[in-house]
């Protein structure tokens, strides 16, 4: 991960990456957060002015804990040479299943920050810059062009159409954070089926791909 400071100790040198690092552990490790900066950095025999120099608080190092996964995640598809050619629905899914592959990849720690400490909605307040980078990026990267699909809703406001989005990465993430299938293939199925169903939604067949959703939904949960 790229970072633009450093601050040196007398071990060795500590960054924004570092000091990530060293907290994911701490967590998973004794399935608890640091009780605060001052035992984190003594634990770690980081000075305080050297963790501050790069973060807040610890609640600023856990909400960019979750921008870093999507900054990632778009770095990764932006290697891909053809992805400003792609359909607003081809960017939709490259975003969606690249994004879930580096959650996967940090799933103990996502299930911890969403899941395990019991406070329900109250975690989501971790994905709050991840939102904002998220929105942002719906807009600049997948609105910037509308293909004729979304050309149909070309009066829908940006602020609406990135929070549909949004909604809708809500949605996926919480079936995914349930999923007991294999290599999470189900949450595959569910990225395919609700990204057809909003683009067919501005399209000729909504019905279709409701009731195609629907049927998928309803079956998982019946089992």
């Amino acid at each position: 991960m790229a970072t633009t400071k450093r601050a040196k100790t007398n071990k060795n040198i500590i960054d924004d990456n570092r000091i990530i690092e060293m907290y994911m552990n701490d967590v998973l490790e004794s399935n608890e957060e640091p009780k605060n900066a001052f035992m984190f950095c003594k634990k770690h025999e980081i000075a305080e002015s050297d963790f501050y120099a790069f973060f807040a608080s610890l609640e600023t190092v856990k909400q960019t804990i979750w921008v870093k996964f999507f900054e990632n995640a778009t770095a990764t598809i932006e290697k891909e040479s053809a992805f400003e050619s792609y359909s607003d629905k081809n960017k939709l899914l490259t975003l969606y299943f690249t994004l879930f592959e580096i959650l996967t990849l940090n799933r103990s720690y996502v299930l911890f920050s969403l899941k395990e400490n019991k406070e329900g909605l109250k975690n989501l307040k971790n994905l709050k810059l991840f939102r904002n980078h998220f929105k942002e990026y719906i807009v600049d990267v997948v609105k910037s062009k509308p293909s004729e699909q979304f050309g149909k809703v070309a009066k829908v406001t940006e602020p609406v159409f990135s929070e549909g989005a949004w909604l809708q990465f809500l949605f996926i993430l919480k079936f995914w954070m349930d999923d007991t299938s294999k290599s999470f293939e189900k949450t595959d199925v569910l990225i395919e089926k609700s990204v057809n169903t909003v683009v067919d939604l501005l399209d000729t067949k909504p019905l279709e791909s409701l009731f195609d959703l629907g049927k998928f939904l309803w079956k998982e949960k019946m089992q």
